[in-house]
């Protein structure tokens, strides 16, 4: 899963990188190059604990999340012939995470002026939709032309593709983003091949000062309350980029003093995660505990085919047991006893925590 990082100059956003990654990509005002930093970061997952406790593995592999900070700056890139570079790594990223800049710093003056979340927001999502309307355009004007010489089949999907642009075009005319436009499951089908950047789903980082902590819920509040749509977490960049260069002990003890609870971090990540309706599996094999990514609904040789290929083409069961199931039991030995390990087919949905023994042949 990628997620690409997006937000006016002198946001912090390449600071929220280094926060989420445990990076050292250096901090500037303005970067020339168009050259992303590039990283990833651990999903935090109270489940590992329990499983590593009952399976005692020697490697515990995490699910994970890439991230990619864009450098460069972000106004008029929406408009054609700016930012084509820029463009193609928002494009290929599966979610947007925008930083949006609360903090004040007199050293980092504002490129607008004036610290406003709302304006920043709206300038933003205007670049989002003029990218997108400019593709609406191209793909219009070439439609007209292949309508002129089409044959009846190809002339009804070229018809029926144009009818939705042009739905789409105008929703984006009055400021409503795809991801809000009320499309169809198949209306979306056909879209998802150009990649709008509007349609992708948002999570919006608010970066606060360390003085704005305390206030943290009530922002995220009330930016939730303007874009109900958006996934929003509030968090102090600086500060957590600095305990992301501590030892988990070091940043949980300075947490502690300083009155803070669960990483704002592991929000967003776990954020970042649910944000595309991914869920996690489990497996233990060659002494090996490891959490895998895929999207919910996904049946069980397809999650085979996520471990590899040859296990989703040999399929033959998999056995399963719930995450719940497994700790009321404390151990496998239990479980079977209780008639909780169950034996799946081809048609079962590996659910979020199940813990899965793929049996194939190949």
């Amino acid at each position: 899963m990628e997620i690409a990082i997006i937000g006016m100059p002198k946001s912090g956003k390449t600071t929220i990188f280094n926060a989420l990654t445990r990076g050292k990509a250096e901090v500037a005002a303005y970067s020339p190059t168009l050259a992303p930093n590039t990283g990833v970061a651990k999903v935090p997952d109270s489940r590992l604990s329990m499983l590593e406790g009952i399976f005692q593995p020697k490697k515990i592999v995490p699910a994970e999340v890439n991230y990619t900070d864009i450098a460069g700056a972000f106004k008029g890139f929406g408009r054609e012939g700016v930012g084509g570079e820029f463009l193609n790594y928002l494009t290929t990223a599966d979610a947007l995470l925008q930083v949006v800049r609360t903090f004040e710093d007199a050293k980092v003056p504002h490129p607008e002026g004036s610290i406003d979340p709302k304006r920043d927001i709206a300038s933003l999502d205007l670049e989002l939709a003029i990218s997108d309307s400019a593709i609406i355009e191209r793909r219009l004007d070439k439609l007209e032309t292949s309508l002129k010489g089409a044959k009846a089949a190809e002339r009804e999907l070229h018809l029926r593709e144009q009818l939705l642009l042009q739905k789409v075009k105008a929703g984006l005319e009055k400021d409503i983003p795809i991801r809000q436009q009320g499309l169809a499951e198949d209306e979306l089908k056909t879209l998802s091949d150009y990649q709008f950047l509007t349609a992708k789903p948002m999570l919006v980082v608010l970066n606060i000062g360390e003085e704005q902590i305390s206030q943290a819920p009530q922002s995220e509040a009330e930016l939730r309350s303007l874009y109900p749509h958006f996934a929003v977490v509030a968090l102090c960049g600086k500060l957590e980029m600095e305990l992301g260069q501590l030892s988990d002990a070091e940043a949980k003890e300075f947490r502690e003093a300083m009155g803070l609870s669960t990483p704002a971090l592991d929000r967003v990540i776990d954020l970042s995660y649910r944000l595309l309706g991914l869920i996690s599996f489990f497996t233990t094999a060659s002494a090996e505990l490891k959490a895998w990514t895929i999207p919910g609904g996904t049946p069980a040789p397809k999650a085979a085919g996520k471990i590899h290929s040859d296990m989703e083409r040999g399929f033959i069961r998999a056995e399963v047991i719930s995450y719940s199931d497994l700790e009321s039991c404390g151990n496998l030995a239990e479980a079977r006893k209780r008639g909780l390990l169950r034996t799946e087919g081809k048609n079962y949905i590996i659910q979020d925590g199940d813990i899965v023994t793929f049996l194939f042949n190949v």
